[in-house]
């Protein structure tokens, strides 16, 4: 039977988020955050389109200033909903955020670590408590900052940034996600700051699915129930990454688990809110749904019956009524049985959903950001012409992200990566290694196919 995790409540500005309220739903914009008219406009779309929460990125001092501008725009304009500021590289500005944001991210992997090179990195056990020092340094008046100013703030731990550190002591493995937030935590609690949520997000669904059940284990463990906002990173655009993200939030979710939720598409951030609605709606349906899958196991194969007249709800009802039994390999075939579907859409489902499981792949995978102010190029024209290039490629992992804040992590992940490294200027990778750099972007995509070409000619 479907019970939601009770967690503590945060409070962000006007709303909360755990405790008895109702799962909050939010999206990032992608407009340069130094324009205030752009930002002003997307965050109004996507709280018209039912966002409860905006978030946008804070580069630099400059960005960060000028979210005081944005926020005071919008409530000029009747807007009161929270704005987020989302800072990596430099704790400074999350400083300067937490005095005109509701609520402010920072990312474990490059708050005070390093960004992260995939070096290993020896310590003895007092130079690692050493570098937990520097990090409570620059915390602890982050914390009292945001005590000061009622800001809230988000520990947003991504697989793909992780940094060295924590990579050398615990591997790039669930373990060393949630240590990388647990350091944060404790500093929180010692400090007696409660405004906090969390969120481990990665692209491959099987580990952010496991990774959130185990800090879900270690929080209880040490009597800590912050409230849990979830996300599958660069799932994509699409029916793929509409899937995916169903997958694997649609599998937190009918466990009870999660507070807060984004659907991450490489398209018009205004465009998740809708998929993201239907998710927090379906939670009930899709824990019958999946008790009854769970149920009809039998020579490996889940049958799914379900009826929906609307294709993209259906989809996703499935994706999310099944995500679980697959992460956690119950079976490894699946079968869809709707009267709404030919046995060619079946079938596609069916394969669509494996896929994002990571239990079958029927097609090339794309691994690709959802853009923010950031981005370094044309995203969604880029990712169109790399998938009509190789979408005949089978089982090939590509990833296309807009600058180097998850880049060259969740290139780990993928065979190829095509990464934003500056203005007009694009760095190429295969897996870990990056082969090409700063190259121009009018360049890029062409050196990329030639990279896959002559990687698969040899």
């Amino acid at each position: 039977m479907y019970r939601r995790r009770l967690s503590t409540e945060t409070r962000v500005g006007t709303i909360g988020i755990g405790g008895q309220n109702p799962i909050r739903i939010q999206s990032m914009g992608t407009v340069d955050t130094n324009d205030t008219e752009g930002c002003v406009a997307q965050a109004k779309r996507i709280i018209d389109a039912g966002g409860e929460l905006v978030r946008f990125t804070t580069q630099g001092t400059r960005e960060a200033e000028n979210m005081q501008h944005i926020s005071a725009r919008l409530k000029a304009d009747g807007y009161q909903q929270p704005l987020v500021a989302d800072v990596h590289f430099t704790a400074h500005v999350a400083d300067i955020a937490a005095l005109y944001c509701e609520k402010v991210r920072i990312n474990p992997g490059n708050y005070v670590d390093p960004g992260r090179t995939f070096k290993h990195l020896e310590y003895t056990d007092e130079e690692y408590a050493a570098e937990l020092k520097k990090i409570e340094a620059k915390l602890v008046p982050f914390l009292n900052i945001c005590r000061e100013h009622h800001t809230a703030i988000r520990i947003g731990v991504n697989h793909g940034s992780l940094s060295d550190r924590i990579m050398s002591r615990y591997g790039d493995t669930p373990a060393g996600i949630v240590e990388s937030c647990m350091e944060f935590l404790r500093i929180c609690r010692r400090e007696q700051f409660d405004d906090v949520v969390i969120s481990i997000k990665a692209s491959n669904t099987v580990v952010m699915v496991q990774t959130v059940r185990l800090l879900v284990e270690t929080m209880d463990r040490e009597q800590m129930h912050y409230p849990l906002h979830l996300g599958v990173t660069e799932a994509g655009e699409g029916e793929d990454g509409r899937i995916k993200s169903a997958v694997g939030i649609g599998a937190l979710l009918t466990e009870g688990i999660g507070d807060t939720i984004r659907v991450s598409l490489s398209e018009e951030p205004e465009a998740e809110i809708p998929v993201a609605r239907l998710l927090v709606d379906s939670i009930e349906e899709c824990a019958r749904l999946r008790a009854e899958a769970e149920a009809s196991i039998a020579n490996d194969t889940i049958t799914l019956s379900i009826e929906e007249p609307d294709l993209e709800t259906l989809q996703l009802k499935a994706a999310m009524a099944v995500g679980a039994l697959l992460i956690d390999q119950k079976a490894h075939q699946l079968v869809i049985r709707s009267s709404s579907l030919t046995e060619t859409q079946a079938v596609a489902l069916a394969d669509a959903i494996l896929q994002a499981a990571r239990i079958k792949f029927t097609k090339t995978e794309y691994i690709s950001c959802p853009g923010c102010g950031r981005t370094l190029y044309d995203l969604r024209t880029t990712i169109a012409r790399i998938k009509e290039a190789t979408s005949h490629l089978v089982g090939l992992k590509i990833g296309i992200m807009g600058c180097i804040v998850n880049g060259p992590g969740e290139m780990a992940d993928a065979d190829y990566g095509y990464v934003g490294a500056g203005r007009g200027k694009i760095s190429l990778y295969r897996r870990k290694e990056c082969v090409a750099k700063t190259i121009p972007e009018d360049e890029a995509v062409e050196r990329l196919l030639e990279l896959i070409r002559n990687d698969r000619e040899q």
